[in-house]
């Protein structure tokens, strides 16, 4: 259903939850056959009104992935210049970090209003707003409109991570439920993972974002959401974990994300017949970023 306006300044209680996350490609055919070949049904392109495009994986606890590029140049470098923020980041951290990443972690919220109010507040805003809708086409073919309202924070200065709040004025009215039911088992996204130098810095920004206190110190913080875990490491701590490098040295990024699965030994067989290289951590599965895959994707069986 359409999201309920809610007065200026007016907030459900606790932490927001995890809607989706922003994976920059530089082509979706690219993306859509890594997805593939990892066992995940992927959506219909949908286009942006700015320039941009995507191809998303939608999940049964409602988050999604969003594999993000440009399909029109002329019309994101005009959206650019008209400020529209959303683009901008998307260049800034292509800039920055390359064609294949993972820029941003986008929040649930029922009033987008009142968390810009807030991030400008903390100092934490990384610009205007933005209000957009786009048509949506499930699985059968049938559309819909999707529009969403968008309030963005970030902190001073970073081009190569940021985290925004998404309000749906209007959720297509389309079944999604072909497109949740993957190959490999996958249900959700249970942790996201990011990466810093100096994680004390990012405490603060996450905190005030997800409206979630941190726990834990050190090389180690843990943000807790209604339906995942953020996670925020030092280098060392992410690649004593995952076995990898986080990537090039960067003040902040976005690096792993892991996904609850039915059965890892199927995922296992699965990216076997796929021949996807991938690592066994402790009892997950971690397969290493890839061109149309840019992050760490880690698979972990749960009942």
């Amino acid at each position: 259903m359409p999201a309920r306006p809610h007065a200026p300044g007016a907030y459900p209680p606790g932490a927001y939850s995890l809607d989706h996350l922003v994976l920059p490609t530089a082509s979706l055919d690219v993306a859509r056959a890594r997805l593939v070949s990892l066992g995940f049904v992927v959506a219909p392109n949908g286009i942006h009104p700015f320039g941009t495009e995507n191809c998303c994986v939608f999940f049964e606890d409602g988050s999604y992935l969003e594999p993000l590029a440009v399909g029109n140049v002329q019309a994101a470098a005009k959206a650019i210049a008209d400020g529209n923020v959303f683009v901008a980041r998307n260049r800034a951290y292509r800039d920055c970090c390359g064609n294949e990443g993972f820029s941003a972690l986008v929040l649930g919220t029922q009033n987008a209003d009142a968390d810009h109010a807030r991030y400008v507040e903390a100092g934490l805003s990384a610009g205007d707003m933005l209000s957009f809708s786009r048509a949506f086409t499930d699985a059968a073919g049938n559309s819909d409109t999707a529009s969403f309202k968008l309030a963005f924070a970030s902190g001073t200065g970073m081009t190569d991570a940021f985290l925004f709040a998404c309000e749906r004025i209007n959720a297509p009215k389309v079944d999604r439920g072909a497109l949740q039911v993957h190959a490999n088992g996958a249900t959700g996204i249970i942790e996201v993972v990011a990466v810093s130098t100096e994680p004390s810095k990012q405490r603060r920004l996450i905190s005030i974002a997800t409206r979630s206190p941190a726990t834990g110190q050190g090389s180690s913080t843990a943000f807790d959401l209604p339906n995942a875990t953020l996670t925020l490491l030092d280098p060392f701590a992410f690649e004593t974990r995952f076995g990898m490098p986080a990537g090039a040295p960067s003040e902040f990024r976005f690096a792993g994300i892991v996904f609850s699965v039915r059965s890892v030994d199927a995922v296992a067989r699965l990216l076997a017949a796929s021949s996807v290289e991938y690592d066994i951590r402790a009892d997950d599965i971690v397969v290493r970023p890839a061109s149309g895959q840019g992050a760490a994707f880690v698979f972990q069986e749960k009942a």
